[in-house]
């Protein structure tokens, strides 16, 4: 059997979690047979039950932050939730996409520079609003939020079948892996944004159901979800590595005559790497276009930079010193130290190849790509199975792996509502975007 496949065990039961732990000489009562009827439930209903849950919670922190939200250039004071999660920072500028589209010609100041524009976002998810408003006549205000928020509940449940397939070792380790799985990243900090206009929800439905089709070996599926994944995000380079990986890995079984890697699925893999690749740069070839500026894209993004200059790994030289200070490299020793240590403790390694190469990958691309800052746990979210690799830490004894999750789960929800408190409300005098 190839090590990628999912364990034989039924995925019910697996993902009700300790039901194997419990004492079979306990005495059943009311409460026993309930717990036992919601775990005999489809283990979609669990995710959808996870996912509507925290969505909830996450929706009355957002009107306690509009309490006291002050009037802003987007909103008035107070602003009821549909439209406090609908336009917003990232979100004024995908409504005006799906509103106008992309200009011809990129804005400049007197000095010649870029200055900021709507190139610098991607066209999948404000496009697909656009259809939804066109199609029931519709807002913005109302059809932006509910088209996150579906696609977050669909992207949450190819989460847990991901995890469940592409990691069988993991999950075999750790009982209801992939539905623990799906709560910490519900309740990841920033895991707010999948319910406000942002695409966020989007770019993590194609993440891991690109993961989840390389792991199930559909090629052909798989490269239409990368190509795609190329317009909701910045994010299709790291499928390249994913992509490499998985070949690497069948390969190697393959002399082991342990699969069997044929032309066919040789070819495959070679169109889906291209496609990656192709994915990767797609949109800012199309800006420099449409704009005939070829490095259009790039002076787009410069013109969010404290230095206006996109060079790899960059931004971690000067940004760290404006905001922590003589922290700043002890800050930046503990931070790469504590990432490092979870990609490689043995839950890490107990993760699929594909699942592992995901998140070494994308890790280290936005180390490389990005200028540290506000948006940084935002950008982690997409990282899902490090929520594996958290979830799967503590395996035995039962009690302990139920007081961790507990603890890292409380934990997490605290800070989702502070980053709600803290990042969602909008300074009228400027403010660092969430």
């Amino acid at each position: 059997m190839p090590a990628t496949a999912a364990p034989p065990s039924p995925r019910d039961a697996g993902d009700a979690g300790d039901a194997q732990d419990a004492d079979p000489r306990r005495v059943e009562g009311p409460v026993h047979r309930l717990v036992a009827r919601v775990r005999a439930w489809p283990w979609w209903v669990h995710v959808l039950l996870v996912w509507g849950a925290s969505r909830l919670l996450a929706a009355v922190a957002f009107l306690v932050t509009a309490t006291v939200q002050k009037p802003t250039s987007w909103t008035a004071g107070d602003p009821p939730y549909q439209l406090f999660v609908a336009v917003p920072f990232d979100a004024g500028w995908y409504q005006q996409i799906a509103d106008t589209g992309y200009p011809a010609e990129l804005p400049r100041d007197d000095q010649g520079l870029v200055q900021q524009n709507p190139w610098a976002f991607f066209p999948l998810y404000p496009m697909l609003v656009r259809t939804v408003m066109t199609l029931t006549g519709g807002s913005w205000v109302a059809v932006a939020p509910t088209v996150a928020l579906v696609l977050g509940a669909a992207a949450v449940l190819v989460v847990h079948e991901a995890v469940r397939v592409g990691a069988p070792r993991a999950v075999a380790a750790r009982p209801g892996l992939p539905l623990a799985t799906v709560a910490l990243v519900c309740a990841f900090p920033s895991a707010a944004v999948l319910q406000v206009a942002y695409t966020e929800s989007t770019a993590l439905l194609l993440v891991a159901t690109s993961l989840l089709l390389i792991v199930r070996r559909r090629y052909g599926w798989a490269a239409v979800a990368v190509l795609a994944l190329g317009f909701a995000r910045a994010v299709a380079l790291p499928m390249v590595a994913v992509v490499v990986v998985h070949a690497a890995a069948r390969w190697w079984r393959a002399r082991r005559g342990e699969d069997d890697l044929g032309r066919r699925d040789a070819a495959g893999l070679l169109g889906l790497a291209l496609a990656a690749g192709v994915s990767g740069v797609a949109w800012p070839a199309i800006c420099g276009w449409v704009t005939g500026v070829p490095d259009g894209y790039l002076q787009t993004q410069e013109a969010w930079r404290g230095v206006r200059e996109v060079t790899p790994f960059l931004g971690w030289t000067y940004v760290p010193q404006f905001w922590l200070g003589e922290w700043a490299v002890p800050a930046l020793v503990a931070g790469f130290g504590l990432m490092a240590a979870v990609l490689l403790v043995p839950a890490a390694w107990r993760l699929g190849p594909e699942l592992h190469a995901w998140s070494a990958a994308y890790v280290l691309y936005i180390v490389a790509v990005i200028e540290p800052g506000s948006s940084l746990a935002r950008f982690l979210l997409l990282a899902f199975p490090l929520g594996a690799v958290t979830a799967g830490a503590v395996r035995r004894p039962p009690w302990a792996r139920r007081a961790w999750f507990v603890a890292v789960l409380v934990v997490m929800l605290a800070l989702q509502a502070l980053w709600i408190r803290q990042m969602w409300e909008s300074n009228p005098a400027g403010d660092w975007p969430p």
